[in-house]
């Protein structure tokens, strides 16, 4: 079971300055605006002994091997680095609009769709509707916004726009955009009125394909069970899957995801945990982000007492996603990397990795499946003798 502690970064890269992330360290920072985190299973296994974390108890005997991955790819986005921990690791970066985007995408769109748009710049979400939702409700033209990653974003009124429409809508943008290189696009339905919109629970992704074979769709290919919680699926553009379960926010995705890892035979469960990113590292909300961290650690004994003798828990991320900084965009930050299980040694210091995929090739050997080009295992570092 690979958990995405989504957003959760620990520590700037050494590109970071390119990204604008300088200072970044979510975990870090996390633990000294909350004046400590009560996250007492992350430290047993080991969280506070990985690089460059600070601020948390450093565990003298823990429990999982620990270490912090390096993002290959360029990017700081979802996709990018979901994608990676799955053994593609991207060449060329996805396209972005810091500026907004040019007059001819979004011609194209009105063209295609027959509607028109309102903004069409980089924007926090939740600001803009409100910003621009009364305009939305008038005129019916949905709301077209990016951030600093590589997404088309529109976000419209239930009773404008349905939600159906919606998602045809982002269907037909998906299309299109494909030879611009845009990683995602997302619908972003919301309701209520002036001064009080709120979004929906229905906010769905259209992804681009992997461009290479995944660890997903090789462990498919050999039999293997495969079951995606929540958002996963449209990150990869449903391809890999022998299972999908809908799960929204993070506590019926853990439910599910505990659920589903108890009747699963061989094989993968990778489950993201949205909140931590979608709800309060966007919105730089440390309170809300400590809390909810502090929930996922209450769960985690649930989790390790589910697990059979042959099992393995993989907990890292996919970027980073300060809530302390002035940004509201995702950090070019390494991922923090726990692994857990009764045939895993622990107290291994497995450093610093050079790319996400380790954690693809590592379980690819796990699997007996080769082939795989990226990626560095460390299988045999961590397996009890």
């Amino acid at each position: 079971m690979i958990i995405v502690m989504d957003g959760l970064g620990v520590g700037e890269l050494p590109d970071a300055v390119d990204y604008g992330d300088s200072g970044s360290n979510t975990l870090s920072n996390l633990a000294k605006a909350a004046k400590g985190l009560k996250i007492d299973n992350l430290c047993a296994m080991g969280i506070g002994l990985i690089d460059g974390v600070t601020g948390l108890k450093r565990a003298a005997n823990p429990g999982a091997s620990y270490g912090r991955m390096k993002e290959a790819s360029k990017g700081k986005d979802t996709t990018t680095g979901h994608w990676e921990l799955t053994g593609v690791v991207l060449d060329k970066p996805f396209a972005t609009y810091p500026a907004g985007f040019p007059k001819e995408i979004m011609e194209e769109f009105t063209s295609l769709t027959g509607r028109g748009w309102l903004w069409g710049m980089p924007a926090s979400g939740t600001v803009i509707i409100e910003r621009l939702g009364k305009e939305h409700l008038i005129t019916g033209k949905p709301i077209v916004y990016t951030s600093a990653d590589s997404v088309f974003q529109i976000a419209a009124h239930i009773d404008v726009i349905p939600v159906e429409e919606l998602y045809r809508i982002c269907e037909i943008a998906r299309g299109f955009l494909r030879r611009h290189n845009v990683g995602r696009v997302i619908a972003r339905p919301f309701n209520g009125r002036p001064g009080s919109f709120q979004r929906t629970g229905r906010r769905k992704d259209f992804s681009l394909e992997p461009p290479k074979e995944t660890l997903l769709d090789a462990l498919k290919k050999n039999g293997a069970q495969v079951v995606g919680i929540g958002k996963v699926p449209d990150i990869f553009c449903h391809r890999g899957f022998t299972s999908e379960v809908p799960a929204s926010g993070n506590k019926d995705i853990l439910d599910k995801a505990v659920r589903e890892f108890a009747a699963l035979g061989s094989g993968l469960l990778l489950a993201n945990l949205v909140d931590f990113d979608m709800l309060y590292g966007h919105r730089n909300d440390a309170a809300g982000y400590a809390k909810a961290l502090e929930y996922f650690d209450s769960r985690i004994p649930e989790m390790c007492e589910r697990m059979g003798e042959d099992d393995i828990l993989v907990m890292t991320a996919d970027h980073g996603c300060d809530p302390t900084t002035p940004s509201t965009d995702h950090s070019r930050e390494y991922a923090p990397l726990l692994v857990y299980g009764k045939g895993v040694r622990g107290g291994i210091n497995l450093g610093t990795r050079d790319s996400f995929s380790d954690v693809a090739q590592t379980l690819a050997e796990y699997f007996g499946i080769k082939g795989f080009s990226r990626g560095r295992s460390f299988l045999a570092d961590i397996t009890k003798t």
